[in-house]
Order: structure tokens, then sequence, then C-alpha cells
């Protein structure tokens, strides 16, 4: 099996489910902004924000440690997910009683205090959350890749219902709230049912296994403690400094295309999940060679949206959120060069290799460079300034980790990441961009059409550079001319195949 093979055919398929999601929760936050005013959207948001802080935060590495351990268990690993979903009601547990207890000092601290009456009803949604965030991991793990997209997408459009009809109904987040509980209840629900189906007798806890897990995930556990808090700073940042509208902005500015979810999440779990497989058979070689491909993979999607989404930010956030939202737009554009880091996947690399202490050094280093830099950032360039901290931060710490990494494993920075692929593919898109921009300036007329004709541009451009330059191999060349086919049937030849 190929390196192409062992990750991209896979990850398509989760892609599938991610993608059939992607309507749905991609047009949930457009629909509430024009539900809500701007302060009660910005009440939204900071909910939001606490939610996913305490959500990551409370699974204490378990769930995630379940990609490490499953791809090498010979044996059942019911014990392992079970030990995992017994911890995490157990957290989910102290979570409610924790936003129970601090609402109105949380309230008073991001000074909102419309916050105090929705947070502990935040917390029974979040308890019942977290047993069921195993789901996903176990089908991924066990290579149920097609259980996987059905079950991303089918909770992902269930979700997003789940928010917006009561909030329809009612206006206002209560409803939003009550049935964001009722949809999680279902997922533990159906989560129980589908993995004792899987798992059979060996799904119960298991006492012989737990110390296992925890000395791989309680350093892990810090480690993630520490990234939600450094990636999550620069809006609580602001959330303190700032009103509840002036907020509403700036998560505005913070807001990325789906493309981590629907592309880099699918693409790092396989390659996680590879390259533990490939390390277990003694294929350390290989185990690299999957992550190269990946990098490579990534690195073809995400520079030329970059691109594309700088050209065109104001067009983008005046579409989705309304001219209301027109001073996120350089927020925006910072925030979007996180794709830069997001192609090289240093966090899936050192968790493939146990590196868990590594990362929790990693991850303390950045959070104390974000809290020095902000401040500062903030005064130099107003609201951005809060954004180039993260960021500045962010590709920062990945340096540092690939330098670690090529001491630890004694081989050259080149066998870490394809250099050359990446700066080829982001000169394609730098080129690729030009045109873009010329129809941008140019066109008239209504917006949506203009950032169609943008976007088209800017893709084609890309395309034809890829092509005529050889940038692709033959695979690649293959899958594109096979999607093409899709909207033009003559994009792929009789008789062409891949080798």
């Amino acid at each position: 099996m190929t390196s192409t093979e062992s990750t991209v055919k896979p990850a398509l398929v989760l892609m599938v489910g991610r993608g059939v999601a992607l309507v749905a929760t991609f047009l949930a936050p457009l629909i509430l902004v024009r539900l809500f005013d701007q302060s009660q959207f910005g009440t939204y948001k900071q909910l939001l924000l606490v939610y996913v802080t305490l959500y990551v935060l409370s699974q204490l590495g378990l769930a995630e440690s379940l990609f490490y351990f499953i791809p090498r268990s010979t044996r059942g690993a019911g014990g392992y997910v079970a030990n995992s979903m017994l911890a995490l009601t157990g957290t989910g547990v102290a979570s409610l009683a924790l936003l129970w207890a601090t609402a109105p000092a949380v309230a008073r601290w991001l000074g909102n205090p419309d916050l105090a009456r929705h947070l502990p009803l935040l917390g029974v949604f979040l308890m019942l959350m977290l047993p069921s965030t195993a789901l996903e991991i176990v089908m991924i793990s066990r290579r149920r890749y097609a259980d996987g997209a059905v079950s991303y997408g089918a909770s992902d459009v269930l979700r997003a219902l789940a928010f917006v009809v009561p909030a329809l109904l009612w206006h206002g987040l209560d409803g939003l709230l009550i049935g964001a509980v009722a949809f999680a209840a279902a997922r533990l629900g159906a989560s129980l049912i589908y993995l004792r189906r899987e798992l059979g007798a060996s799904f119960r806890p298991q006492a012989a296994l737990a110390w296992e897990q925890l000395a791989y995930a309680l350093p892990f556990a810090g480690t993630v403690l520490v990234e939600t808090v450094q990636l999550n700073y620069h809006q609580y940042a602001v959330a303190h400094r700032f009103d509840a509208a002036t907020f509403a902005v700036y998560a505005v500015g913070c807001f990325q295309l789906p493309l981590l979810e629907l592309v880099a999440s699918p693409l790092s779990n396989v390659m996680m999940v590879r390259m533990g497989e490939r390390l277990r058979d003694g294929q350390g070689d290989e185990a690299l060679a999957v992550c190269n491909r990946t990098t490579r993979t990534l690195a073809l999607v995400f520079f030329p949206v970059l691109a594309l989404l700088l050209v065109a930010a104001r067009d983008v956030i005046v579409l989705l959120f309304t001219e209301r939202y027109v001073a996120s737009v350089p927020i925006f554009m910072v925030c979007s060069l996180n794709l830069l880091a997001t192609v090289v996947q240093t966090d899936a690399m050192l968790r493939v290799y146990a590196a868990t202490r590594f990362m929790l050094v990693v991850g303390i280093l950045k959070l104390l460079l974000i809290a020095a830099l902000i401040g500062a950032s903030i005064a130099a360039f107003g609201l951005p300034g809060a954004a180039v901290a993260w960021v500045t931060s962010t590709l920062a710490m990945k340096a540092v980790v690939l330098v670690g990494m090529k001491r630890s494993l004694g081989v050259g920075m080149g066998r870490l990441v394809p250099w050359r692929d990446l700066g080829l593919i982001a000169t394609a898109s730098a080129a690729a961009a030009l045109p873009a921009l010329l129809v941008r300036a140019a066109m008239e007329g209504p917006l949506l059409a203009r950032l169609a004709f943008t976007g088209l541009a800017g893709s084609a451009a890309y395309l034809v550079i890829v092509f005529q330059s050889g940038l692709l191999d033959a695979d690649e060349r293959l899958a594109v001319r096979r999607w093409l086919q899709r909207f033009t049937p003559a994009a792929v030849q009789p008789g062409e195949s891949g080798s």
C-alpha cells in the first residue's frame, strides 16, 4: 500500500461525512447573526467560547488517546473505550458543577451579566456531550471509515438544527440551549448503543488498562490544557477588555472556513492511525513518508484557499455577516494566515511518537509568548493586534517543534517536511491570486457574483499552473481529473489510469 493510499482514500470517505454536514453547520451562525442583535450574538459567541474551552479541557486526553491505543491493541479495545467514557462522564459532572457555581464570577470577569443565567444550562449540554466524544474516534481507529463519515454528517446536521430551530421559534438563547441539551442526550444514547454493538462484551471498564491509559493521557491532558488556554487566550483577552458587541466583531473576524474540520482533521486522524501501524511494524521511514504525503496534500488545498481569502476578505465577511461586521475584515485576514500553520501537523506527529511531555513544554512556551505579545500588539494594531499575537506565536512554536523532532529522531529537516514542494505550491498559489485580484478590482455588480467570479478566476489559474508545471504526480492528476469530470465529462481521457 502506498503512502497516498494509506491516508488520502480513507480521509476522503470521512470528508464525505464532513461535507454533508458542511452546509448546515456553515449556515447556522449565519442565521443566528441575522436573528440576534450584535450584543446578543456576542453573548452567544462568549458562551460558545466557554463551552469549547471546557469541552477540550474536560477530556483529559482520554478520548484522543484512543488513537494511540486502539491501533496498537492486540486484544479487545472495549476496555480502553469504556474507561475513557466513564472518566468523561465524571469530568462532565464536574464541569456542570463548576459552571453552576462560578456563573456570576465568569459573567463579571467577561463584563456581560447576561451570561450568568445561561451558563448552568450550558453545563448540562457539556456534561451530556463529553462521554460521546469517543464515538467517531473508535470508528476511525477500527477502520470503520464509512460509519465515521455517517456519524460526523448526521451528528453535525442534527446539532445545527437543534441550535437554529429553537432559536427561530423562541427568538433567543434560551431556546437554542434547550435544543442543544436535547441533541446531546440523543447523541449520547446513540453512542452507547453503537459501541456496545461494535465492541461486544469487552465494552466494560477494565482497571488493568487504566494506569496504562493514564500514563499516556495525563501528560497529553496537561498539553491540551495549555494548548486550549493559549488557543483561546486572544479571544478571552478581547472579551475581558471590550464589551459584548465589540467581542462580536472580533469573533466574526476569527471565523474560519470549515477546512480544518472538513479536510485537515480527517487527514490528520488517518495519518496518526497509519503512522502508528507503520511504527508498530518497525517501518520508521514509511511512517515519515505518510506524514510528508499528508503535509503535501494539505498544502495543495490550503495554500490556494489562503491566497483567495486574502484577495476576497472583505467580500467574504460582508456576504456572510452583513455590512455591520466590516470592521472584522482585517482580523479575518490575519486569522486566515493560521492556515499556514495547519499544513504542518506537528501535534499529530508528536502524539504518534508519544512525545506528549515535549508537547506540554511547547504549549507552555506558546502561551507565555502570546501573553507577552498581546497587550503591546493590541496597543500597536488595535483589535487585529490580538490575532497578530496569536498567529505569530503559533508559527514560532511550529518551528520549535520541528527542530526538536529533528534532533530526537536524528533525521534531516527535509525528512520531516517536504519544503521544496511547499515552496512550489506557495508560488503557484500566489501566482493564481493575481488574476483573482484583477477580476475583483474590475467587477461591479452583485457581491455574490463578484465573489464567485473572483474564486473561479483564482481556482482556474491555480489548476492550470499546477498541471502545466508538473507539480502534481500521476495519482494526484488523475484524482483532479476525475473530480473535474463531474462538471466536464471530457476531463478524463479514455484509457487514462493511475499507477
